[in-house]
């Protein structure tokens, strides 16, 4: 009996609670109908029937897509720069010729010679480091296989017009029409390869979102910490030199200054001594993570320019590859 009261009370309170749901569902159906002939008649019949013309969607720029192909070419080029500066510097002769062909204008290097090594710990570096990039050339040239970028014109010369001068004045380290030479001395060669090293690793870093591919995503980030291993390397030997030379570290640190100033507003790169003279071997951020920098920020710096540009500095000609455009700062 007991029983038979509660299954009673049960069935009686979901009766109410469907009748309130649908009375709710009504009330809400006619307030909708209510509302909308309130509208239609503060309107004239025109209005009523009128339809509503439809703004038209703007269709959007296609963003072109960048490839892997595209981003490794990029890196190509950097690395044909580098391995041509560190060649000559190191054995006195550049890359071999079945290293500088393929897609695209394949361009002569200006300039280049052995430096006379006083001290053979930098000698030993230098060759150490030509190898390196020897072996990125090779490699990025076979990971993209036959559409991989011919070496375009470069310019490591010493002449008063030459990219090395030109970067020279504009971190103020010489005076216009002057010349700098980084085969003329250990401390030249390593402010040269100091001009490189931080821009390659920036621009590994700031790449490697764009590759897709995992197995060369592996690949960049391999390049990316041996270019790091050779960045530390110079900024190193730079500021322990710079403990007797106080001006050779003021020097690293100009170029830096200038670097800076072709990238755009944002502070993407450190000198060697910070203000309270302690060393700052490796430039990174608050959280002590390396900068990044876009292909066009990069090219800002190769280029020697701020301007959005297609050739300049150490490519007088431009790279090979779609990936060739300075950012306008």
């Amino acid at each position: 009996m007991k029983d038979d009261l509660m299954l009673e009370a049960f069935e009686a309170r979901a009766r109410r609670r469907d009748q309130r749901r649908g009375f709710l569902r009504a009330a809400g159906s006619m307030a909708v109908v209510a509302a909308g002939a309130s509208l239609l008649s503060g309107c004239g019949d025109d209005e009523a029937t009128a339809v509503p013309t439809p703004t038209p969607t703007p269709t959007p720029t296609p963003t072109p897509t960048v490839t892997d192909g595209d981003v490794l070419n990029f890196a190509l080029n950097l690395e044909y720069l580098e391995a041509q500066f560190y060649y000559f510097a190191a054995f006195g002769s550049g890359l071999p010729s079945s290293l500088l062909g393929g897609a695209g204008t394949q361009g002569a290097v200006t300039g280049g010679r052995q430096v006379a090594f006083v001290d053979p710990l930098i000698a030993r570096y230098a060759r150490e480091i030509a190898a390196d990039e020897r072996a990125h050339v090779e490699f990025l040239r076979g990971a993209i296989g036959t559409t991989a970028v011919a070496q375009p014109a470069i310019d490591i010369g010493s002449s008063a017009t030459g990219a090395f001068s030109s970067a020279a004045q504009a971190a103020g380290l010489i005076s216009a029409g002057q010349s700098f030479d980084p085969y003329a001395s250990d401390e030249n060669f390593l402010l040269g390869a100091y001009i490189f090293e931080d821009v390659g690793v920036t621009a590994y870093k700031g790449a490697s979102p764009l590759i897709s591919n995992k197995t060369f995503l592996e690949a960049a980030a391999g390049i990316l910490a041996a270019e790091a291993y050779h960045a530390a390397l110079v900024r190193t030997v730079l500021y322990g030199k710079g403990v007797e030379t106080p001006s050779l570290r003021t020097s690293a640190d100009k170029i830096s200054d200038a670097r800076d100033s072709l990238d755009g507003s944002a502070d993407k790169d450190q000198g060697i001594s910070p203000k309270d003279g302690a060393s700052n071997i490796v430039p990174t951020d608050n959280d002590g993570i390396a900068y990044s920098r876009t292909t066009g920020e990069v090219l800002n710096i190769v280029y020697l320019t701020k301007l959005a540009a297609q050739k300049g500095g150490f490519f007088p000609n431009g790279l090979n590859g779609s990936l060739n455009t300075s950012t306008a700062q």
